[in-house]
């Protein structure tokens, strides 16, 4: 069976409007600005609003890549929507999304790979479409996670924001889109980054809610050494597949986690901090949404040309890790 070559045929982006600055979380832990943008590079992130959840966040998202597709929702075959802060554990937010859209055609799932999302979701669903099972699938990652962060934590607090980015998958011409996909877990590392309350194991009731089990715990340390040394060995990986080389790449749009992990890949793949989508200063880390955001982001700004080689590369709790290359 020959396979058709699948690509990102539109893209969009939403924030919300609130901004959270360092200055802010200043008043709120024993933090201070320089010592977050050292750290981090993050100097402010987005909060979604008291009466939005995920699924509103990916649906303003939605509506552009959906938009910029040239496409109606009714051209939509399937959604998929990576994320680890649904609305609620059922139904997804991807059948609450095809609902908010009009999607009627289309069927939907949630996926769980935590900052890996994203990838795991283009994986699918290029796979789909190259088989011909699917023409056009949404793909979004979407985050609440200021809804699982622990404001009197300030190793984390500092961290996170929400937001969501979207993209339309469809066939496209010959030579062009999604040239290899590499994705990864290990599972042992699954402690590192969590949120053991509120499932299984962990069911809410008074202690989980004292013992603060719902909201995100982290090993820092461990997941910044796993983090450096995943980001570009994935994204090798991922040019071998293809058959090119880091010489090949126009654009690297990482997820947007620290800027020295980005950094540690760029000097990994020999590349200018200018070869980067870097936007993790404006609204830090959003999961699954922040390479779509980004990729949206570099979309709007002219940073991509069509038959430009972009790489997307992600980490995440699990441990999760993906990678992509694509030619625009």
């Amino acid at each position: 069976m020959s396979l058709h070559p699948v690509g990102i045929i539109g893209s969009g982006k939403y924030v919300p409007d609130r901004i959270l600055s360092n200055q802010e979380l200043e008043q709120m832990v024993e933090t201070n600005d320089e010592w977050i943008v050292t750290r981090t590079g993050i100097r402010e992130r987005r909060l979604a609003a008291p009466e939005q959840a995920t699924s509103d966040l990916a649906y303003e998202a939605s509506k552009q890549a959906i938009a910029a597709a040239g496409l109606t929702a009714e051209d939509i075959d399937l959604i998929i929507v990576a994320t680890i802060t649904p609305d609620m554990f059922f139904p997804s937010t991807a059948c609450l999304l095809q609902d908010k859209l009009g999607a009627k055609r289309a069927a939907a799932f949630d996926l769980s790979a935590a900052c890996s999302g994203f990838i795991y979701g283009l994986a699918t669903a290029s796979n789909m479409i190259a088989t011909g099972m699917y023409k056009h699938v949404l793909v979004v990652g979407a985050e609440a996670l200021s809804r699982i962060t622990d404001y009197t934590d300030r190793n984390t607090c500092i961290l996170f924001g929400d937001g969501a980015g979207a993209v339309v998958l469809g066939p496209v011409e010959q030579g062009r889109g999604f040239q290899s996909f590499v994705l990864g877990a290990d599972g042992s590392g699954g402690e590192l980054l969590k949120v053991d309350g509120g499932g299984s194991r962990t069911p809410a009731s008074e202690e989980s809610v004292q013992a603060r089990q719902h909201y995100i715990q982290m090993a820092g340390n461990d997941v910044f050494k796993f983090a450096v040394r995943i980001m570009g060995g994935a994204a090798e990986e991922a040019l071998e597949k293809a058959g090119l080389t880091k010489e090949d790449i126009d654009l690297l749009v990482p997820h947007q986690a620290n800027i020295r992990i980005i950094r540690s890949a760029l000097t990994r793949l020999d590349l200018p901090e200018e070869k980067a989508m870097i936007n993790l200063d404006k609204y830090g880390n959003v999961s699954a949404a922040s390479i779509p955001i980004a990729l949206a982001e570099a979309v709007e700004e002219g940073r991509v040309k069509q038959g430009d080689c972009l790489v997307l590369v992600g980490f995440g709790g699990g441990l999760t890790w993906g990678a992509s290359v694509l030619k625009w």
